[in-house]
Protein backbone atom coordinates (compact mmCIF):
# COMPACT_ATOMS: atom_id res chain seq x y z
CA UNK A 1 0.00 0.00 0.00
CA UNK A 2 1.30 3.67 -0.84
CA UNK A 3 0.64 6.32 1.78
CA UNK A 4 0.32 9.80 0.13
CA UNK A 5 0.27 12.96 2.37
CA UNK A 6 -1.10 15.94 1.06
CA UNK A 7 -0.76 19.35 2.03
CA UNK A 8 -2.20 22.45 0.61
CA UNK A 9 -3.64 20.58 -2.22
CA UNK A 10 0.12 18.87 -3.17
CA UNK A 11 1.60 15.30 -2.35
CA UNK A 12 4.17 16.40 0.92
CA UNK A 13 5.87 12.69 1.06
CA UNK A 14 4.63 9.51 -0.37
CA UNK A 15 5.83 5.99 0.48
CA UNK A 16 5.35 2.37 0.54
CA UNK A 17 3.88 0.54 3.47
CA UNK A 18 2.75 -2.73 4.73
CA UNK A 19 -0.91 -3.06 5.11
CA UNK A 20 -1.55 -4.79 8.79
CA UNK A 21 -4.84 -4.34 9.36
CA UNK A 22 -7.97 -2.53 7.90
CA UNK A 23 -11.55 -3.15 9.23
CA UNK A 24 -13.27 -0.56 7.07
CA UNK A 25 -12.60 2.13 9.61
CA UNK A 26 -9.42 1.95 11.07
CA UNK A 27 -6.54 1.12 8.60
CA UNK A 28 -2.80 0.68 10.49
CA UNK A 29 0.27 0.15 8.20
CA UNK A 30 3.90 -0.36 9.19
CA UNK A 31 6.86 1.56 7.04
CA UNK A 32 10.82 2.56 7.59
CA UNK A 33 10.82 6.37 8.03
CA UNK A 34 10.50 8.15 4.93
CA UNK A 35 12.21 11.09 5.18
CA UNK A 36 15.95 11.84 3.71
CA UNK A 37 18.56 11.40 6.62
CA UNK A 38 17.64 12.72 9.78
CA UNK A 39 15.12 14.71 11.10
CA UNK A 40 15.65 16.56 14.73
CA UNK A 41 12.86 18.21 15.98
CA UNK A 42 14.59 18.75 19.52
CA UNK A 43 12.62 16.73 21.92
CA UNK A 44 13.16 13.51 18.93
CA UNK A 45 14.91 12.73 16.65
CA UNK A 46 13.64 10.44 13.12
CA UNK A 47 16.14 8.85 11.46
CA UNK A 48 17.15 5.91 8.68
CA UNK A 49 16.08 2.43 10.89
CA UNK A 50 13.09 4.04 12.55
CA UNK A 51 10.22 2.21 12.05
CA UNK A 52 6.72 3.80 12.23
CA UNK A 53 3.53 1.93 13.04
CA UNK A 54 0.79 4.01 11.91
CA UNK A 55 -2.78 4.19 12.76
CA UNK A 56 -5.49 5.58 9.98
CA UNK A 57 -8.94 5.95 10.57
CA UNK A 58 -11.88 7.10 7.96
CA UNK A 59 -13.58 8.87 10.26
CA UNK A 60 -11.36 10.71 12.31
CA UNK A 61 -9.18 13.79 11.78
CA UNK A 62 -6.10 12.54 13.07
CA UNK A 63 -3.50 9.66 12.20
CA UNK A 64 -1.02 8.37 15.10
CA UNK A 65 2.41 7.64 14.52
CA UNK A 66 4.25 4.57 16.99
CA UNK A 67 8.10 5.23 16.43
CA UNK A 68 10.13 2.99 17.16
CA UNK A 69 14.26 3.08 16.49
CA UNK A 70 16.28 0.17 14.54
CA UNK A 71 16.28 -1.58 18.01
CA UNK A 72 12.85 -1.77 18.69
CA UNK A 73 12.22 0.68 21.49
CA UNK A 74 9.42 3.23 21.79
CA UNK A 75 10.44 6.80 20.69
CA UNK A 76 7.04 8.28 20.96
CA UNK A 77 3.77 8.90 19.15
CA UNK A 78 3.74 11.72 16.42
CA UNK A 79 0.13 12.67 15.69
CA UNK A 80 -0.43 14.20 12.39
CA UNK A 81 -3.90 16.39 12.25
CA UNK A 82 -5.84 15.20 8.89
CA UNK A 83 -8.93 15.03 7.44
CA UNK A 84 -9.84 11.43 8.02
CA UNK A 85 -7.98 9.07 5.57
CA UNK A 86 -9.16 7.92 1.94
CA UNK A 87 -8.37 4.49 1.14
CA UNK A 88 -8.49 2.83 -2.66
CA UNK A 89 -6.97 1.11 -4.55
CA UNK A 90 -4.12 0.20 -2.44
CA UNK A 91 -3.29 4.05 -1.94
CA UNK A 92 -4.44 5.53 1.79
CA UNK A 93 -4.39 9.62 1.20
CA UNK A 94 -4.49 11.99 3.83
CA UNK A 95 -4.57 16.01 3.98
CA UNK A 96 -2.45 16.91 6.32
CA UNK A 97 -3.61 20.02 8.42
CA UNK A 98 -0.48 21.32 10.19
CA UNK A 99 -1.50 20.64 13.48
CA UNK A 100 0.51 17.43 15.23
CA UNK A 101 0.97 16.52 18.48
CA UNK A 102 4.09 14.74 19.92
CA UNK A 103 4.27 12.08 22.95
CA UNK A 104 7.27 10.73 24.25
CA UNK A 105 7.23 7.01 25.36
CA UNK A 106 7.23 7.85 29.22
CA UNK A 107 4.24 10.05 28.51
CA UNK A 108 6.32 12.83 30.65
CA UNK A 109 6.43 15.18 27.26
CA UNK A 110 3.00 16.44 25.30
CA UNK A 111 3.31 18.60 22.83
CA UNK A 112 1.19 20.86 20.24
CA UNK A 113 3.54 21.85 17.27
CA UNK A 114 2.71 23.54 14.48
CA UNK A 115 -0.25 26.21 15.49
CA UNK A 116 1.46 29.12 13.80
CA UNK A 117 1.73 26.98 10.32
CA UNK A 118 -2.26 26.31 11.03
CA UNK A 119 -3.26 29.79 11.65
CA UNK A 120 -1.29 30.81 8.79
CA UNK A 121 -2.56 28.23 6.46
CA UNK A 122 -6.47 30.50 6.53
CA UNK A 123 -8.15 27.53 7.04
CA UNK A 124 -9.99 29.12 9.84
CA UNK A 125 -11.29 31.39 6.91
CA UNK A 126 -11.55 29.11 4.06
CA UNK A 127 -12.86 26.09 5.54
CA UNK A 128 -14.54 26.89 9.43
CA UNK A 129 -15.80 23.69 9.66
CA UNK A 130 -12.81 21.74 9.23
CA UNK A 131 -10.78 24.17 11.25
CA UNK A 132 -12.94 23.31 14.40
CA UNK A 133 -12.89 19.21 13.49
CA UNK A 134 -8.95 19.91 13.69
CA UNK A 135 -8.64 21.64 16.60
CA UNK A 136 -10.92 19.52 18.56
CA UNK A 137 -9.08 17.04 17.45
CA UNK A 138 -5.92 18.53 18.57
CA UNK A 139 -7.63 19.25 22.12
CA UNK A 140 -8.79 15.62 22.32
CA UNK A 141 -5.75 13.89 21.54
CA UNK A 142 -3.87 15.73 23.73
CA UNK A 143 -6.27 15.46 27.00
CA UNK A 144 -5.75 11.62 26.58
CA UNK A 145 -1.94 11.97 25.57
CA UNK A 146 -2.16 14.20 29.21
CA UNK A 147 -4.40 12.15 30.91
CA UNK A 148 -5.98 9.11 29.43
CA UNK A 149 -5.04 5.61 27.94
CA UNK A 150 -3.73 6.55 25.34
CA UNK A 151 -2.62 3.57 23.36
CA UNK A 152 -6.40 2.58 23.74
CA UNK A 153 -7.32 4.41 20.88
CA UNK A 154 -4.54 2.27 18.51
CA UNK A 155 -6.79 -0.75 18.75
Amino acid sequence: MDITLVKAGRTKIRYPAELLHDDGTHVTVRAPWAGAGVRDFGFVRFEPGDVFTEHYWRDRWYAVKEVRDGDGSLKGWYCDITRPAEVSEGELVVEDLDLDLWRSADGGTVLRLDEDEFAASGLETTDPEAASAALAALDGLELLAREGDFEALLT
